[in-house]
């Protein structure tokens, strides 16, 4: 069984960078270890946080780096 909470752990620190103005490689470079963390926990609702966040490209960047693509939904 998967951990279906972990978005509320992933958007709120995802949101705060991006409305903090990080720039997109540091975006990338930070929620790269955080996805990756909360996949070994058995994150499996990530297209859940990457729909929310999809027009940010630091957070697609992010989720690419971790195997989780939004053109694999279509």
């Amino acid at each position: 069984m998967g951990w279906g909470s972990a978005g509320n752990i992933f958007d709120p620190v995802a949101r705060a960078l991006v409305d903090a103005g990080v720039p997109e490689e540091q975006q990338e470079e930070v929620l790269t270890q955080v996805i990756r963390t909360l996949q070994e926990q058995d994150w499996d609702t990530e297209y859940d946080s990457l729909q929310d966040f999809r027009d940010k490209p630091g957070v697609v960047k992010a989720f690419a780096n971790c195997g989780i693509h939004w053109d694999d939904l279509s």
